[in-house]
């Protein structure tokens, strides 16, 4: 198994509990999910789903750069989802974030999230050799 490196960034929320930002092992990159937290204030945005999913997404974005990776190395995300009512504006969000070919992705609907947020999104990026 290739070498375990841990990934963390002050751009981001800090961990709200025992778990790294992201972890990359190979050429791989598991970035743990990320909800609305502003990093600096460790506050939920206020606003809205639009506002959270913009939150969530620079927030991977930032964890993705300082593993020397973009967004664009997404392969597969998932997004948990307070309410799936909210699926066509987090669609129009991520339209913001990704260019085709976009990343594969699972969108499920739970009860609660940390915080009580809307959203959260967890990511796995691929880097080129």
């Amino acid at each position: 198994m290739s070498e375990k490196k841990i990934i963390s960034t002050l751009d981001a929320p800090a961990a709200i509990g025992p778990y790294s930002q992201a972890v990359k092992v190979g050429n791989l990159v598991f970035c743990s999910g990320q909800i609305p937290l502003d990093p600096a204030s460790m506050e939920v945005v206020d606003g809205g789903i639009e506002a959270q999913a913009v939150r969530v997404l620079e927030n991977m974005k930032a964890v993705a750069a300082a593993a020397d990776a973009e967004l664009r190395d997404a392969v597969k995300l998932t997004i948990f989802l307070t309410d799936l009512a909210d699926f066509g504006i987090v669609n129009e969000t991520m339209k913001r974030y990704f260019d085709a070919p976009y990343p594969a992705r699972s969108t499920v609907q739970v009860s609660a999230l940390p915080k009580g947020v809307n959203i959260e999104i967890e990511a796995i990026l691929a880097l080129s050799d």
